[in-house]
């Protein structure tokens, strides 16, 4: 893994233009997204492995991998682009973000949604996810990144 090439998380929705201090696309840290092109590699592993530390964890939450042999071979079958070093849940949510609509039978794809989500579309997992992988990476930036507002209640 150390000569592991990471390729920027970009995927073209950035909102750290309009003022986030975490993308919405890529849940990357402004200042990450700012400054990718002049980190060294062991950086780049370094976010890469938070981001899709917190992605599988999101993932987690709401399905099982139940054979991976079949889920890697949907993913080339379906032509899914996704991060090889990345762990079979980040596969997974790249398999939803590529074609979640068009899933009939998870177990085709080899995995199985938990109990508590089955009444959702995919889509609206995928989505779920998402939202859940953007506060659990803005949660991270409050607690270790932002500075606090030392000022904040001095005027009253």
């Amino acid at each position: 893994m150390l000569d592991q090439t990471v390729k920027t998380p970009c995927i073209g929705v950035c909102s750290t233009g309009i003022g986030d201090s975490v993308c919405r696309g890529c849940k990357r840290f402004s200042h990450e997204v700012i400054a990718w092109n002049s980190y060294t590699p062991e950086q780049k592993r370094i976010i890469d492995g938070r981001l899709s530390g917190f992605l599988s964890q999101c993932v987690r939450n709401k399905l099982r991998v139940s054979d991976r042999a079949l889920l890697a071979w949907q993913l080339q079958i379906q032509n899914v682009r996704y991060v090889a070093h990345h762990d079979e849940y980040c596969q997974v949510f790249s398999l939803l973000q590529a074609g979640a609509g068009q899933i009939e039978n998870t177990g085709d794809f080899g995995f199985e949604v938990d109990l508590p989500y089955r009444d959702l579309s995919l889509m609206a997992l995928r989505d779920m996810i998402d939202s859940e992988y953007l506060l659990l990476s803005q949660a991270h930036y409050e607690r270790y990144i932002a500075v606090p507002d030392l000022f904040t209640g001095l005027d009253e």
